[in-house]
């Protein structure tokens, strides 16, 4: 990233607390959202294979767990992402460069994530077990991701934007805590972003097709009972 690209950089943001947001949104988020989507890969094994990788917990303490490692770290890197949009000054009109541009689409993606996974979260996880009393099953989704077509493009654009915002988001850890020696040292690391960006969106959207493949033979009554 060149001089001037680092200018858009909140300068107030102490060293710690902005160590300890970066870390908060690699370990464990980042590990955690490579993982699920991971799981989200047995969709293209069928329905039971589906519900036993990614709804079922091996023992009462696995939901706990989840929300330990997940929900709460989530909350607190929120607040600091909150507390840095705030701060956030582009300076993309007087230094229009490579660096300014994917800082600028960093912070939007950041919006965006936030909005898609706290809605995945709500109707993915909590919603199903406090409200319905069960895990959602596999054939809400896929029906859903079939013949919603607003769900089908929301899946398709929050992965895509969760996708650049973990892999560009190492390149900010990677910065914070040091790892880094110079502007050199970083810019080799950019492939390696790059090709991470890319994998996990394939990974993605390799899930939206299985989910919207299985979808095809669901009847979409429920999905028209969702719209009225």
């Amino acid at each position: 990233m060149s001089s001037q690209a680092a200018v858009a950089v909140p300068t107030k943001t102490p060293l710690l607390k902005s160590r300890l947001g970066s870390f908060l949104a690699v370990v464990p988020l980042s590990i955690w959202v490579i993982n699920h989507i991971w799981d989200n890969l047995a969709a293209f094994r069928g329905a039971a294979a589906w519900e036993s990788s990614v709804t079922t917990y091996s023992n009462p303490f696995g939901q706990a767990f989840t929300f330990v490692i997940v929900i709460l770290p989530l909350l607190i890197h929120t607040v600091w992402g909150i507390g840095r949009l705030f701060s956030f000054k582009p300076n993309n009109g007087r230094y229009n460069n490579y660096g300014n541009l994917k800082y600028l689409v960093q912070r939007i993606s950041a919006v965006g994530v936030l909005a898609f996974l706290g809605a995945h979260i709500w109707l993915a996880f909590l919603h199903p077990r406090l409200v319905e009393g069960h895990a959602e099953p596999f054939s809400d989704i896929a029906r859903e991701m079939h013949h919603h077509l607003p769900t089908l493009i929301v899946y398709l654009l929050g992965t895509l934007g969760t996708a650049y915002h973990l892999a560009n988001g190492l390149q900010g850890f990677a910065m914070a805590w040091g790892l880094f020696a110079s502007e050199r040292s970083m810019r080799r690391f950019e492939p390696y972003a790059i090709g991470l960006f890319l994998l996990l969106t394939a990974m993605s959207w390799g899930v939206i097709y299985a989910l919207y493949t299985a979808g095809a033979s669901m009847s979409p009554e429920g999905i028209s009972m969702l719209v009225r």
